[in-house]
């Protein structure tokens, strides 16, 4: 699909004219109907503008001229995984896994590959040949070849280890050692929690990237601990298979 037909559809959707689109981003309701028309292509800038409004990338404006893949995953890209900026612009690098907020998640490629490997493996592609694949595959990608650039003086390790740190030293019963976190993005993650006053809640933002895990319990068979963290908080629930019977146990300001 051209960027003219684009443009029509994205307008299209929102149910807005051609004018009402055009007060919107502050141009002229010619500019538009030149657009839709294929006389003219929005430039840069209004291209970025365009992108912020419509909530898509510009490579998709563009009629996805480019096969997006993660730099740090390898992962197909398409607009609902894609990573963006702490100003909300699309990264069209990254997915959302492995660069969030500003920072990239990962700071150890065999990590990575065993996040990978869990949901890659399949009754056709075994855990080794997954394995096998993702380590073929990283060292040629743009995150991992400027590696020593990326990590920030080993700030996404500090983080990484001093979270960790801290679950552990709450010292909760039936919850194993905490070793690892991995990025997870809350819409994925963000289970809603039960009140006594018979309300629920939810706490965390389905479009940001935490670290976290799941670990079993060491004395209920079928029960699972899981921990999430960012910067501000630590969370620390149980629930059953498929995240069901979901219970907070502990939400946690970090003093930083």
């Amino acid at each position: 699909m051209e960027t003219k037909d684009i443009i029509r559809n994205l307008r299209t959707k929102k149910g807005l004219s051609q004018e009402e689109l055009a007060e919107k981003i502050f141009v002229t309701r010619q500019a538009v109907s030149r657009w839709e028309n294929g006389d003219t292509v929005p430039n840069t800038e209004m291209l970025k503008q365009l992108s912020r409004f419509f909530d898509v990338s510009i490579n998709t404006l563009l009629g996805s001229p480019r096969e997006l893949r993660c730099q740090c995953c390898g992962m197909p890209l398409e607009d609902s995984c894609t990573s963006r900026e702490k100003d909300g612009f699309f990264n069209e690098e990254y997915c959302k896994w492995c660069y969030a907020d500003g920072e990239y998640t990962y700071d150890n490629m065999d990590d990575l590959i065993e996040v990978c490997v869990k949901h890659m493996a399949n009754d056709k592609f075994s855990p080794e040949q997954a394995r096998e694949y993702m380590k073929n595959i990283l060292p040629d990608l743009k995150y991992w070849k400027n590696f020593t650039e990326k990590d920030g003086n080993g700030k996404i390790s500090r983080l990484k280890k001093q979270l960790i740190e801290e679950f552990n030293a709450l010292n909760i019963k039936g919850m194993p050692k905490v070793e690892k976190l991995n990025a997870l993005v809350g819409g994925y993650v963000n289970l809603e929690y039960p009140l006594p006053n018979g309300n629920h809640v939810r706490f965390l933002d389905d479009g940001t990237t935490y670290f976290g895990n799941q670990l079993e319990s060491m004395e209920e068979e079928g029960k699972c601990y899981g921990i999430l963290a960012n910067a501000d908080f630590l969370l620390v629930c149980t629930y059953e298979k498929d995240g069901k019977n979901p219970e907070l146990l502990l939400y946690k300001k970090r003093q930083i």
